[in-house]
């Protein structure tokens, strides 16, 4: 009886190639189409040159990949990986590594996973070891059209394809080797969302869809992360649960995720960048991106209850999310994608299951706070009549910092009142009154003597002011 062998790969360095450079939209969107495909179409490639099962192929994307082959064919494997592995520095100018460790499917999965393990290990400690490159090759001066190309048509290709002669290239529509794009079980899956120009031939660019946003016409990035997804992993029992829960994800991202971005009050706000294993990003509108962010925690909520609920412990069951503005219109989107990365950081070093949005890090329920007190302060604007300059005025009348211990009050109940009334306006209306009782209420707590605002209420103000940003 033949011996198997367990193949597993990872692709590094995937933040560090996108950003080089600082690239415009085009080669930016094409450059990540390139790297997300990458993990699907190699170990798929390699499967077909080696005549063997599609069965074989365990798990894939997210920037790694798992396959189960006969020991007869390792040395054709490593020959396989050395090539596209020396092709995919050459592409990357060697900013991208292709790293990959085998071992005997002997033993259980929690050996079969510490020796996998320990090879990573030695590979990434000794990098000159790990490549058959040993200088990173220059761009030739058509590989950046070749990813703004590649991202261009695969926005309708209905196929990618693969050749030997450019192991590291994938094309849209042909090679030796193709699979088609969609959610089967021999499909490659792509979620590619594009919102198009008013005109309906061309992708929206991000200040297109800034100018779709209510209020202020301000753009964004979106990016989200599973909670201690690796400690998930790390405790399945066998590599069949392995296999089952990476697909499980994987499926999510890229089906819930392209499905919310074409309803009806997304499909035209926002452009989809990728979906992961465990992670997501978008761009867009920057209200778009915080009624989507709401919309798919709570669709996340529902997936982990229904087929993570015989895992014991919250591992992998949450989601934090992280929302990046652009300070200018024509702002790279690479610069705003990697400050949604450094805030996604922040938030999930500070706690698990939130959002960090407008200047702060909330819970999930805290934000439904927010968005309550949202629509609130915008009501006074739109139902009645009060100048949107008050938004601003709130803003001003809070400290960020609790009074120190001992030290004068500074602020009186009546004092910090007649200051809302004058902000607020003192019509005799019975439903502007009410509005506005409310509203202080909310805003004050129980505490009106010690002006605090919560972080939800920080959010609220700011919120509440983008969206209405130039209203009369």
């Amino acid at each position: 009886m033949s011996v198997q062998i367990l193949l597993q790969g990872k692709i590094l360095g995937a933040e560090e190639f996108l950003l080089a450079g600082a690239p415009e939209e085009p080669l930016f969107a094409g450059r990540l189409r390139w790297v997300n495909l990458l993990s699907e179409v190699l170990p798929r490639a390699l499967i077909a040159e080696l005549g063997l099962s599609k069965m074989l192929l365990g798990s894939s994307g997210g920037e790694q990949f798992l396959v189960v082959l006969p020991q007869e064919v390792r040395p054709q494997v490593e020959e396989f990986l050395s090539a596209a592995s020396v092709d995919i520095e050459r592409l990357s100018q060697g900013r991208l590594r292709l790293l990959w460790a085998i071992t005997e499917n002997l033993g259980d999965w929690t050996v079969v996973r510490k020796r996998l393990n320990e090879e990573f290990e030695i590979k990434t400690d000794t990098p000159l070891a790990a490549t058959g490159l040993p200088e990173a090759a220059e761009l030739s001066d058509s590989d950046p059209a070749y990813f703004e190309e590649l991202g261009r048509a695969l926005r309708d290709a209905a196929s990618v394809g693969w050749s030997p002669e450019s192991p590291a290239r994938i094309e849209a529509g042909g090679g030796k080797h193709t699979w088609t794009i969609g959610t089967a079980a021999d499909s490659v899956p792509l979620a590619r969302h594009t919102a198009l120009t008013d005109d309906g031939h061309h992708s929206a660019t991000a200040p297109v869809l800034a100018s779709r946003a209510e209020g202020c016409a301000v753009w964004g990035v979106l990016r989200g992360d599973v909670d201690s997804f690796g400690i998930r992993l790390r405790r399945l029992q066998s590599i069949e649960e392995h296999v089952q829960l990476s697909v499980l994800y994987k499926q999510f991202f890229a089906g819930e995720v392209e499905v919310l971005c074409s309803l009806p009050e997304f499909w035209r706000r926002l452009n989809l960048l990728h979906t992961g294993g465990d992670d997501f990003a978008v761009y867009g509108a920057w209200d778009a991106l915080i009624a989507f962010a709401r919309e798919l925690q709570r669709l996340f909520h529902r997936f982990t209850e229904e087929h993570l609920k015989d895992f014991p412990g919250a591992e992998g069951k949450t989601i934090t999310m992280a929302l990046a503005l652009a300070p200018e219109l024509e702002t790279p989107l690479g610069s705003v994608y990697e400050r949604a990365r450094d805030k996604l950081e922040i938030a999930k070093s500070a706690d698990k299951d939130c959002f960090n949005l407008l200047g702060r890090t909330l819970e999930w329920k805290q934000l439904g706070d927010a968005a309550e007190l949202k629509d609130e302060l915008t009501a006074m604007v739109r139902e009645f009549g009060v100048a949107p300059q008050y938004i601003r005025d709130l803003c001003g009348i809070y400290r960020e910092t609790k009074r120190a211990p001992g030290a004068k009050r500074v602020e009186r109940p009546w004092r910090f009142h007649r200051r809302l009334y004058r902000i607020l306006g003192s019509s005799r209306a019975r439903d502007f009154q009410k509005a506005r009782t409310s509203l202080i209420a909310d805003l004050v707590g129980k505490n009106p003597v010690n002006l605090k605002l919560r972080p939800s209420g920080r959010v609220a103000l700011e919120w509440a002011r983008l969206s209405t940003e130039g209203m009369t």
